[in-house]
């Protein structure tokens, strides 16, 4: 795909871009943090536009952008419903879910969901919490050692292997040094980065393969001729994305830190809303991008897993190719770190910090470091055994919202939910889909469709068989309604 010079070029950049990333964490350890809240949630003083970016970067990271467009290559445009998923959600969670969210977390001081399960269900909440975010984060922070993998494999031609090795080594350190208050500010320029290219790309494959009538010819010649329509995608498939990629945006624990790092509630629901607006229109472009390409531009013949690549390549000269390349490094890399931060967070904050009561600020610090190496690891052990981007996420996703999703809402709305069936549920939930996933999916079905309903059956039935106590509840709705 590249000339040995180009590819020289392109590895000395990803080094230089790398490096620089981790000179810039390393001067927000030393000049910015300052104590345990500064590098776990920004010292809650995130201002509107950094916030609005960083809600981007999350939002749109390696298994978007390359993953999205490989499966619009694959499968066309019905692959909108993965995005549109995402959409409803998002609109869901800033219209129901922002305000309380924000207004617990702000009255309790809290860093991560195992704060607010542990709030609303007992300590007995933290474990199965931790378990499920730990689940999910370590899967979706492998993915983004993939993509890097990936660009590494493409541009210096390394292994897959040592790739995901390499950029394991660089994230770590990257993200160790930094904390939340580095992830933010970085993010403010990577969401801008890799929005700006995310555009360009597609007005670029837009306007070379424009002709819509040409296009439906020629994915007719193919017998693709469903694949230019939203309609081209099973319902199904669409209520697996629903359920897991759609779900997991309830129980972000990435997007709570975040309501929580906001400087007030007026910030993080004003930036969440663009955010989301934004992140659907970025979302929109990549999956349109990827059925261009191939009916548009008529390439036929590329590797899917190489379409972001191979995009780039065709419709821009060398000097663009660079400028995309680093967008898609931004892209990455604004995901992966806040990722290692969500995971990193439930180790420091829901097993370590309840077991060491009065450690000092120092402490907690170095605790939080070591937090981001564990997650690190096991995140790296996923990337080398399973490297499916999309699968990844999915698989990771499901077993967070098996576990957490109706313990976290019903626990949000229902003054009902006990602590007997919030735990049970978050056990129940989450049991059934690990086993169910390693069992192969049985008779076809997918773990969410079976973790999540008997999670939430079990929530209720519990509850209403369990006595509440009405002080305790009393004092975690108070200032909230």
């Amino acid at each position: 795909m590249f000339t040995d010079q180009e590819r020289m070029i392109l590895g000395v950049i990803v080094v230089v871009y790398f490096l620089l990333l981790i000179g810039f964490s390393y001067y927000i350890n030393h000049h910015k943090i300052k104590n345990y809240e500064d590098y776990n949630v920004a010292g809650r003083s995130v201002s509107m536009f950094p916030l609005i970016l960083t809600f981007v970067g999350t939002a749109v990271g390696g298994s978007i952008l390359l993953g999205f467009m490989e499966n619009a290559y694959r499968f066309g445009m019905g692959q909108h419903w993965l995005n549109i998923s995402i959409l409803i959600t998002g609109i869901i969670t800033a219209s129901f879910l922002v305000k309380r969210i924000r207004l617990i977390g702000e009255k309790h001081q809290m860093v991560t969901l195992g704060d607010f399960t542990a709030l609303r269900y007992g300590e007995g909440a933290r474990l199965p919490t931790v378990i499920s975010v730990l689940l999910a984060y370590c899967a979706v922070t492998g993915m983004q050692f993939v993509a890097i993998a990936t660009i590494l494999n493409l541009t210096i031609g390394l292994s897959m292997t040592t790739g995901i090795i390499i950029s394991w080594v660089l994230l770590t350190i990257k993200t160790f040094f930094g904390g939340l208050k580095s992830v933010v500010w970085q993010d403010a320029i990577h969401g801008t980065v890799q929005t700006l290219g995310v555009f360009l790309l597609f007005v670029v494959v837009l306007w070379v393969g424009s002709d819509w009538g040409e296009m439906k010819s020629f994915a007719a010649s193919l017998g693709d001729s469903g694949a230019l329509s939203v309609t081209s995608i099973s319902t199904s498939e669409v209520l697996v994305y629903f359920f897991t990629i759609g779900g997991y945006q309830f129980v972000r624990q990435d997007l709570w830190q975040r309501f929580w790092a906001a400087k007030d509630y007026k910030t993080a629901l004003s930036g969440y809303w663009i955010a989301i607006i934004i992140a659907f229109l970025i979302g929109a472009a990549i999956i349109s991008t990827g059925a261009f390409l191939k009916y548009g531009l008529q390439m036929t013949e590329i590797n899917p897993n190489l379409v972001y690549y191979e995009a780039i390549g065709a419709v821009f000269n060398f000097p663009m190719v660079v400028i995309m390349v680093i967008a898609l490094m931004a892209t990455v890399i604004s995901c992966a770190d806040s990722f290692f931060m969500a995971g990193s967070s439930s180790i420091i904050n829901d097993i370590i910090k309840p077991r060491i009561k009065h450690a000092s600020e120092k402490k907690m610090l170095r605790y939080s470091r070591y937090s981001v190496i564990a997650v690190s690891i096991i995140s790296v052990l996923l990337a080398l055994y399973m490297p499916e981007l999309v699968v990844l996420w999915v698989i990771g996703t499901a077993m967070l919202v098996s576990g957490l999703l109706a313990p976290s809402v019903f626990g949000l709305f229902w003054k009902g939910a006990t602590k007997a069936g919030g735990i049970s549920a978050m056990w129940i939930g989450l049991s059934i889909a690990v086993i169910w996933q390693l069992a192969g999916h049985p008779f076809g079905i997918h773990p969410v469709f079976i973790g999540l309903p008997l999670s939430t059956l079990t929530l209720i039935i519990v509850s209403l068989a369990s006595k509440h106590n009405e002080a305790e509840k009393e004092d975690i709705w108070s200032q909230v309604n």
